[in-house]
C-alpha cells in the first residue's frame, strides 16, 4: 500500500500536465483493477477540493468537485478513513455554499448525531438539521 497526495489528485482531475495526467490515469487504474492499494486521508481530499475551487487556479463548482472525487474515492483500491463522512461530505458541499472543511464537520456531526455546533462560522447555519451557537461573552 502507498500514501497518495494531493497533487497526484490534482495532475489527474484537472490535466494541466498532460504527461504526468496520463501517469496519473494509469495509477487510478490500477487501483480500479486492485492491482495496487493506495491510501490517502480527509486532509488530502480538503486540499484537492481547496484548490480545485480556487478561482485563482480551477474555479471548478462544487457539484463538479464532488463528481470528480467521488469517481475515484468509490475505486475499489483506495482506502482511506472514515471514506463514508467523507463523501458525504463531498454531497453537502455540492448541496450548499459552504466550504469543504464545513461540510466536513457536518458530515463528522451526523455520523455522531449532533445538531449543535460552536462557530463563528456564518455558513453552518445554511445547512438544514445544524444549530450554531457561539460562545457567550465574559462578562468581567
Amino acid at each position: 500500500m502507498h500514501f497518495v497526495d494531493t497533487n497526484i489528485f490534482i495532475r489527474y482531475l484537472t490535466n494541466d500536465d498532460p504527461a504526468k495526467a496520463r501517469a496519473c490515469l494509469e495509477l487510478f487504474k490500477q487501483v480500479e483493477r486492485n492491482e495496487i492499494v493506495l491510501f490517502t486521508s480527509e486532509t488530502v481530499i480538503a486540499e484537492v477540493a481547496y484548490v480545485l475551487a480556487s478561482a485563482r487556479l480551477y474555479g471548478l463548482a462544487h457539484a463538479e468537485i464532488r463528481d470528480r472525487l467521488v469517481a475515484i474515492l468509490t475505486l475499489a483500491g483506495l482506502r482511506m478513513p472514515d471514506k463514508t463522512v467523507c463523501l458525504r461530505a463531498l454531497e453537502l458541499y455540492a448541496a450548499h455554499t459552504v466550504d469543504f472543511e464545513d461540510a466536513l464537520a457536518v458530515a463528522h456531526m451526523e455520523r455522531q448525531q449532533m445538531t449543535a455546533i460552536y462557530s463563528y462560522g456564518h455558513d453552518f447555519e445554511k445547512i438544514s438539521g445544524v444549530e450554531r451557537f457561539e460562545p457567550s461573552p465574559v462578562i468581567d
